[in-house]
This record gives structure tokens, C-alpha cells and sequence, in this order.
């Protein structure tokens, strides 16, 4: 069976960045996605299009088709009284926001410089060339659950949390 539109794949990968640094990975047929779904980066979901299982290849993805181009307008100056009182805000940190246009997004603090908290809403691989060295463990068709929810439900039935 091959990758396409409404199919489950099980993947094995490795993410590196041009620098050759490991930035993520799967193994163990842990990584399962909902193909057709935007349930993956698009660079990747394309390439894997008409795969079977046993397949293995290396891939690079350019910014556009990955998490898209570092934007300057995400990164932002905010006041420390926009977050709670009773948590020490250090740089790493990642907390839930919501855009100006409602959307709820994550933010990364980068920075805190007294009353000023530095925060970028930027996916931490925005602007990066992403290289994906990925083995197809296996392909199957989703149930009908996972078609209507657009992602995939573990063995044990579908668990919101």
C-alpha cells in the first residue's frame, strides 16, 4: 500500500539542520500522521506522497514548505504583569497567547530585563532548512474516526487531551 490522500503511515526519521545538529527524531514506529491531513510539514508530506512501506530516503525542506520564514513582527516586548504572578519567568519558557487576530498561539520567552519580558511566537524551526533522513515503517488506511477527526487515533481508541 502506498502514501496517499487518507492513508496512516508509521515513520522513522532523523531532523537535522544544515549544520548537521539533530533537532528531532522518531524511531521505533512511534511517529504515526494522517497523510493529506497538513498533519505534517508540507515539504515532507509531498515527498512522501506514493511511498510503501521498507522505503527509506533523505529529504531537505527549504523554509517555505517547513515552518515557514522567521517573521520579526512575532517576536515582542510584553509586560511581566501578562503572566502569572507566581511563576519565575526565565528564557526556554513557553506559554500560551493569543494572537490580535484571537488565534491561541505558543510563545517562547527569549529574554527578561526587569518589567520586560521578551517572548517570540515564531515555531523554533522558522527559517531553518530542515533534513530529514525517514525510513516508512508502515502504510494503512484510516478508520473512519480518524477521517473525521483529520488525525490519527492510537491503538487503544481516540483520546482528546
Amino acid at each position: 500500500m502506498e502514501i496517499s490522500k487518507d492513508k496512516v503511515a508509521t515513520l522513522n526519521y532523523v531532523l537535522k539542520n544544515d549544520n548537521g545538529e539533530v533537532m528531532d527524531e522518531s524511531q521505533d514506529g512511534q511517529f504515526t500522521y494522517l497523510h493529506g491531513a497538513s498533519n505534517i510539514i508540507p515539504g515532507l508530506e509531498s515527498a512522501l506522497e506514493g511511498k510503501k512501506a521498507g522505503d527509506s530516503m533523505s529529504v531537505s525542506v527549504a523554509p517555505a514548505d517547513g515552518y515557514g520564514e522567521r517573521d520579526l513582527a512575532q517576536i515582542q516586548q510584553v509586560p511581566r504583569n501578562m503572566f502569572p504572578p507566581d511563576v519565575d519567568i526565565e528564557p526556554g519558557m513557553q506559554f500560551q497567547a493569543q494572537s490580535p487576530e484571537g488565534q491561541m498561539m505558543v510563545v517562547m520567552v527569549t529574554a527578561v530585563n526587569g518589567d520586560t519580558v521578551s517572548v517570540d511566537g515564531n515555531h523554533p524551526l522558522a527559517g531553518e532548512n530542515l533534513h530529514f533522513d525517514v525510513s516508512v515503517v508502515d502504510v494503512r488506511d484510516a478508520s473512519p474516526e480518524e477521517l473525521e477527526h483529520g488525525h490519527v487515533h492510537g491503538p487503544d481508541g481516540h483520546h482528546h487531551e
